[in-house]
């Protein structure tokens, strides 16, 4: 079965939005920009662009091409290996499989990561599964193998599959949740691969989980090397989201080639972890409008391309598109270029 190539465009796109972020979080944009948004009649100062506030906006000046991340700024390693202490070998095994779509890999990859060196167990490369029944593909299909073991040497042992006597219909379920801690692994995770030696992990998202630690530890360093240290397209993926990108760029003339990827999809709307702001007063999922108000007050300006990882248009997203008509999902138009590929 071959590899739905416009999945693998929408969840690498949604992993460059991450990117960026984690670069506003780390430069504390956000932190910088809130002391000036709520009424203060003053011009406020976001990332060298003039913003002026009006009417509960900022607006940007006629002179400024909005608040994008300056070129060649990059990300820091937020790991190294020299620092992670030696773990006892176990004879077991740590087996999962990549699911939900590609914007979620990186996450299920880290957890895997951090349960696996915990346990002392081999990590057996997982293989990829699609939200249909019968959909599965293998790792080299869209990553980079050799590069996935080589990036985990001294971190933690990696076996290309399980060893022919081991048969994983008889390996223990266990259910992680996204971001696992050392104390679930120790309650919940540990007692069962004692028991059982070798262990299949699920890897769940009871919602969104930003978990703040008072001290970085040295799961956390795990998790980030797991994270953004591991998996690389293969050239022929790495190709389509490249002509992808392009085209994107194309269509985002008026803001120097740039455009914003936004992980939005309805159906996860509805969750019931989504109704309700919970105990710290902050809400877990916000909808097209909220999102677009959020982008218009930072500063993005109408003509902004966005890219909405939504498979079809939903009635819901034309608030979004009322405020920023370049927006698109995986139509066809931004996706010839997707479907003349994997034609070829």
């Amino acid at each position: 079965m071959g590899v739905d190539l416009r999945q693998v465009v929408a969840g690498v796109l949604t992993l460059t939005m991450f990117v960026m972020l984690g670069n506003m979080i780390k430069r504390e944009h956000f932190d910088s920009l809130h002391e000036k948004l709520p009424g203060e009649d003053q011009d406020a100062q976001f990332e060298s662009s003039r913003l002026i506030e009006q009417d509960g906006l900022v607006r940007l000046a006629r002179r400024s091409k909005g608040p994008w991340i300056r070129d060649g700024e990059l990300l820091k390693p937020c790991w190294t290996k020299t620092a992670l202490d030696e773990v006892e070998q176990s004879k077991g095994f740590v087996t999962f499989s990549l699911t939900n779509g590609p914007e979620y890999h990186v996450s299920q990859i880290a957890d895997a990561v951090v349960v696996a060196r915990y346990l002392g167990a081999t990590l057996v490369v997982p293989d990829i599964r699609g939200s249909n029944p019968g959909d599965k593909w293998n790792f080299e299909d869209i990553y980079d193998a050799e590069k996935f073991v080589k990036s985990l040497d001294g971190v933690v042992k990696v076996a290309k599959e399980l060893p022919s006597d081991i048969s994983i219909r008889n390996l223990a379920v266990v259910k992680v949740p996204n971001r696992v801690t050392e104390d679930h692994i120790v309650e919940n995770v540990e007692p069962v691969f004692k028991e059982k030696n070798h262990i299949r992990l699920a890897t769940y998202f009871p919602t969104v989980n930003m978990r703040k630690t008072a001290q970085k530890s040295t799961i956390d360093t795990v998790a980030c090397m797991a994270m953004f240290g591991t998996l690389e397209l293969q050239s022929e993926v790495s190709e389509v989201v490249d002509s992808m990108i392009e085209r994107l760029r194309t269509l985002s003339r008026k803001s120097d080639g740039k455009f914003i990827a936004v992980d939005l999809r309805v159906e996860i709307l509805e969750n019931k972890n989504c109704h309700g702001s919970g105990a710290s007063g902050r809400k877990s999922c916000y909808n097209a409008q909220e999102i677009a108000l959020f982008l218009r007050k930072v500063g993005f300006d109408k003509d902004t391309t966005i890219y909405v990882t939504q498979s079809r248009w939903d009635d819901t997203l034309d608030v979004l598109k009322d405020i920023f008509p370049k927006t698109h999902t995986k139509v066809r138009k931004l996706f010839i270029l997707v479907y003349s590929h994997s034609a070829s």
